[in-house]
């Protein structure tokens, strides 16, 4: 074709509704010069058979900020683009069994508020009063969302590429990509209508995602993370009763999700819509002998009615109409789903200007959102909000196709769980061990998985409960309670080890590496042999990341990092690193023991350890510890006297055992979360992330806007720090009952919300629950009482002042 184009600024593989948005908001923003390639016709993946459901209800803080999004911009789009569209706005009822179902709803609508939703309770009563063909009798209650519906896929599909085209944007359909090079830094897409060049290429291939991300392999490139599934949903013949009642209101029956018995039902025109999501489901095109076929477009499964017949029954019981008339069609096609079954969203792991927007179960739903979060990664390199939660450089090297389809397999039979705060799902697990994995779990350790690392999170002794149904609550009790308390009172009066396999390790050399990093960090470096925060800022002076950096010499360093954040910081100290220097990962080579404890100085002498124990708080030195070659770092998470053996992992064996025997006694993760909690130290991505800047963070003092380098974001926080700062970080302690603060627990002040919290757990040795978040700078003063929204309770909290809880002058750990 002589008008094909040769060059593009953008190329976006695949025309679903999200290829199709991503594009949209590109060239909404003024990006003209991008093209999409679709291999058939827009909509030909799981975009044409997708139920079309739209739900605000998210328990992930990014995916409900970025639902909410789509769904307010869908209720005007038509207008906007000048393309009628089928949007019913029916509100929805979800519908608890329990009582635990009813505090998660409330969690929901706590989070919602915050975000301008307004989500409410409902009673049986009430619940059938807004659908009268409902049986209610067994419910506990439900919650009703006024802003939920359904939209027609293909129509919003094509009002993004109308919108799209008028903005400038290009999109070419029935143009397979046959192949990917590059040359002189830019992509050469080859397409069978020819070749382009672009500066960027992104992947929203939505279920073909897989097969277009082995053409990245020669750049950098990995298998994608994902697993095809099979979903079904049926439509009902039309249903008289259904249509006279809907002529009388003249509108839609709410849309009904029983969350605890995994399905949804709508009404569709005069008939009835159920979608299961069964425990027994199935995943397709992952064996030899049923390969994903080369093209699927506008296609089905087989039906396969059998596996949907206890959720089929059900439903007929609690709205009997159901079973008033006959199927009328089933849809079984393609879902893609990762681990997680939450979408990529972001920058393509390991390759340089590519990028990701595929793998979503809820695509029509999330589809307006993810197009501005993508195009947002295209343009500026940064989100608006934190979109952690969806970033492809949350899965490493753990997750092969076992693994995968391990969890897929699991998510999508539990679509509707509740994720309760002790609770860790069994399936793909045991992908990275320590190498004294098997006696952490001999010593009853309870185990769950970071970045595939499995870590106790506490341990056990014979007679506690350690099934699986023991951790689905949200209350704080459980058979762990007593055990944390043991091991914090440990940690506090003696000495305890924690095994920590899979902190994230880089290792930073040559000329100018320092100059890099001054560069790249908001405040200042360690002097040689010692260690320090770096915090490393976006343009806005927003946290990318936390590393601890360690100096061994002038531009020699180690840089150590959460173990999720593994790809992700990898991404951040690579990004414009100058030609001659040395960036490596050294995370499954080494590993780390926390030792920690008022008796931890006299566990080292016991062993013999030949190191400088009177060494300041924050020293790195080189050590032998009961024979064994390491590195000592003077620091302790915990808040106690402690330091941190880092050795090869061959060599934590003997140390581990040394140090048991020693006297130390092991502690797990959920312990360290309540002693860091004390000590108001902040974890990534939950206290520190996007959604703060450093200086909202309350992390003053690792600003040097005096220094010369011209750090990321120095602008906009010198610009913060005049103008003064609008939100502070905080510690609280709240009369909390039996729950403590979950993550983005929404915060007020006499009726008005004005913060939220980012962390909460109870203190064991400072005997309260506690919550750390963000307020109004003006509220963030020491003794201002406010309220924060537990499961729907209003607990009184009272912020304190600037300084830890637990032995606030740090003598404990200095001594």
């Amino acid at each position: 074709m002589s008008d094909f184009p040769n060059t593009a600024r953008v190329v976006i593989i695949g025309g679903g509704v999200v290829g199709t948005s991503t594009l949209y908001h590109l060239a909404r923003a003024g990006w003209k010069d991008c093209v999409l390639l679709e291999k058939n016709e827009l909509t030909a993946g799981s975009t044409w058979h997708a139920a079309g459901n739209c739900p605000n209800f998210s328990s992930s803080w990014a995916v409900m900020n970025m639902q909410r999004y789509g769904l307010e911009m869908y209720r005007t789009l038509g207008k906007d683009v000048d393309y009628p569209m089928n949007y019913h706005v029916t509100g929805s009822l979800r519908l608890a069994h329990s009582k635990e179902r009813m505090m998660e709803f409330e969690r929901v609508a706590s989070m919602g508020a915050y975000q301008g939703l307004e989500m409410g309770m409902l009673t049986p009563a009430e619940l059938k009063e807004y659908n009268p063909f409902m049986e209610v009798h067994d419910l506990e209650g439900g919650m009703w969302d006024p802003l939920d519906g359904d939209i027609d896929p293909a129509q919003l599909t094509q009002a993004l590429a109308k919108g799209a085209r008028e903005a400038g944007g290009r999109i070419e359909r029935f143009c397979p990509v046959v192949g990917l090079d590059r040359q002189d830094d830019e992509w050469i897409v080859k397409t069978e209508k020819g070749e382009i060049r672009a500066e960027i290429i992104v992947n929203c291939a939505g279920y073909y995602a897989q097969r277009v991300g082995e053409m990245f392999k020669p750049f950098g490139g990995r298998t994608v993370p994902m697993v095809v599934m099979s979903h079904q949903y049926f439509l009902t013949e039309p249903i008289a009763e259904l249509e006279t009642w809907t002529k009388e209101k003249g509108h839609k029956m709410p849309m009904i999700r029983d969350v605890d018995i995994s399905y949804y039902l709508r009404q569709d025109k005069h008939g009835l819509n159920l979608g299961p999501y069964e425990r027994n489901c199935k995943a397709h095109w992952v064996t030899p002998d049923d390969p994903m076929p080369e093209d699927f477009s506008f296609q089905l499964y087989p039906d396969d009615l059998e596996r949907l017949e206890f959720y089929i029954e059900d439903a007929m019981a609690r709205v009997p109409i159901l079973g008033a008339a006959g199927v009328g069609r089933n849809i079984n096609g393609p879902i893609p789903y990762a681990p997680d079954g939450l979408p990529m969203i972001g920058p393509m792991p390991g390759v340089k200007n590519a990028f990701e927007g595929h793998s979503f179960t809820f695509g029509i739903a999330q589809g307006g959102g993810a197009g501005k979060v993508l195009s947002e990664w295209i343009m500026h390199g940064e989100t608006e909000l934190d979109m952690w939660a969806v970033d492809p450089r949350r899965y490493t090297d753990y997750t092969d196709h076992d693994h995968c389809l391990a969890k897929a397999l699991e998510t999508y039979g539990h679509e509707y769980a509740m994720h309760f705060p002790r609770h860790a799902w069994p399936a793909g697990r045991n992908r990275k061990l320590s190498p004294v994995h098997a006696r952490i779990v001999e010593q009853g350790g309870q185990m769950g998985a970071y970045n595939g690392w499995e870590r106790a999170n506490w341990f056990a002794k014979d007679g506690d409960d350690t099934t699986e149904a023991a951790t689905q609550t949200w209350d704080r009790a459980g058979p762990w309670a007593r055990r944390i308390k043991e091991e914090v009172e440990a940690v506090r009066d003696g000495v305890g080890v924690l095994d920590l396999p899979g902190f994230s390790r880089f290792n930073l050399s040559g000329d100018g590496a320092a100059e890099y990093l001054r560069g790249r960090v908001s405040g200042g470096l360690p002097k040689i042999g010692r260690m320090n925060l770096g915090y490393f800022p976006d343009n806005r002076g927003r946290i990318l990341t936390e590393m601890s950096i360690m100096r061994h010499g002038e531009d020699s360093f180690t840089l150590i990092t959460a173990a999720t954040a593994q790809w992700h910081d990898f991404d951040v100290l690579k990004k414009d690193l100058p030609k001659g220097m040395s960036l490596s990962d050294h995370t499954t080579e080494y590993s780390t023991l926390i030792v920690t404890g008022p008796k931890s100085r006299a566990l080292f002498e016991a062993l013999d350890a030949q190191a400088d124990l009177l060494a300041a708080w924050l020293t790195v030195q080189p050590a032998v510890v009961a024979g064994v070659g390491c590195a000592l770092a003077r620091v302790s998470f915990a808040g106690e006297l402690g330091w941190e053996i880092h050795a090869a992992i061959a060599d934590i064996p003997a140390l581990y055992d040394a140090v048991i025997r020693a006297g130390a006694k092991p502690f797990g993760m959920f312990a360290l979360n309540s002693m860091r909690i004390e000590k108001g130290y902040r974890t990534w991505k939950g206290d520190l992330s996007t959604d703060y800047t450093v200086l909202e963070a309350g992390l003053d003092r690792f600003v040097k806007l005096d220094k010369p380098q011209e750090f990321p974001g120095k602008a906009a926080l010198a610009a913060e720090r005049a103008a003064g700062v609008k939100k502070r970080f905080v510690t609280m302690t709240v009369e909390a009952g039996d729950q403590d603060a979950p993550y983005m627990s929404t915060v007020y002040y006499g009726g008005e919300v004005v913060g939220e919290t980012t962390s909460g757990d109870w203190g064991y040795r400072v005997g309260k629950s506690i919550a750390l978040g963000t307020v109004r700078a003006d509220l963030a003063v020491e003794g201002t009482q406010l309220d924060i929204s537990i499961f729907g309770r209003m607990c009184k909290a009272t912020i304190h002042a600037d300084r830890p809880l637990w032995d606030p002058e740090n003598e404990r750990i200095k001594a």
